[in-house]
């Protein structure tokens, strides 16, 4: 069976472009500030949507005016793209000294979604259907993890979404992610009079170096692979990297995560 995205992504626009109000919105609105009759929005917008929009009209009756007018042009554009740019915004700082007001569109946005939300719940379909044919060929570069003894139910979890970051392009977090099922694997791996000294010594708040040194320096004691350290130190150094140095590459979170895949399996041989 053949899943074409491009395909998908025409239909999901053309659906939510059905029923979608546009210029006649913006228009009305326009229309009803020019001629005084801004009090008959009030039973129809959310509370919160009025209360922003009288502000607005206040500071400038005419801007106001000219501004949705402008927005009804605009609409052909689509509604779906300004959702979109409304996400954009909400994963971003917004500087409130730069002088740069709310764009008007993210007004309607809210009026519009309502209790419903199907702008937004559109904007995120259109951003996880650009990520499918990225996630799979990302898919094709790793194989199975395949370990002859378990671990912990938190270390799978940290390995799938470390594995999911990857795989969606959060490259950074990802490397971060394979820092953390490192470190809670060695944990369930060392003896306890070694786990006592690392709690004593670190007080309880050892990192993945702090671990990786004393596996180094107990291999006979943990019974761990010998390469298992070189291997872990690797992932470490690109985790370090995320957290203090800036973003990743898509390369090096590859590599990271291929290499927190053979350190687990290195470490859990038996």
């Amino acid at each position: 069976m053949t899943i074409d995205v491009g395909r998908l992504e025409d239909q999901l626009l053309h659906m939510s472009s059905d029923g979608a109000p546009g210029r006649e919105f913006c228009d009305a609105i326009s229309e009803l500030a020019r001629t005084g009759r801004f009090e008959q929005l009030r039973p129809v917008l959310p509370c919160i949507v009025y209360d922003e929009l009288w502000a607005r009209y206040q500071q400038d009756p005419a801007a106001f005016v000219s501004g949705w007018r402008m927005l009804a042009q605009e609409m052909r554009q689509g509604f779906v793209q300004h959702a979109r740019q409304r996400l954009t915004s909400l994963t971003r700082l917004q500087h409130a000294g730069n002088g740069n007001t709310t764009p008007a569109w993210q007004a309607i946005q809210r009026a519009l979604d309502g209790q419903q939300n199907d702008l937004l719940r559109a904007a995120f379909a259109m951003e996880l259907l650009e990520l499918v044919e990225p996630a799979v060929l990302r898919a094709t570069h790793l194989r199975e993890c395949v370990v002859a003894s378990p671990s912990s139910e938190e270390a799978d979890r940290y390995l799938d979404e470390a594995t999911r970051c990857y795989f969606f392009g959060l490259f950074t977090a990802c490397a971060v992610m394979c820092r953390s099922v490192l470190e809670e694997a060695i944990k369930q791996k060392l003896p306890a009079p070694l786990t006592r000294l690392i709690r004593t010594r670190y007080r309880n708040a050892a990192t993945l170096g702090n671990l990786l040194h004393e596996v180094n320096n107990n291999m006979n004691l943990t019974g761990i692979d010998g390469d298992f350290p070189r291997v872990a130190n690797l992932v470490n150094d690109t985790g370090k990297k995320a957290v203090h140095q800036g973003l990743l590459s898509e390369d090096e979170a590859r590599l990271c995560l291929q290499g927190a895949r053979q350190a687990l399996q290195l470490l859990l041989r038996n």
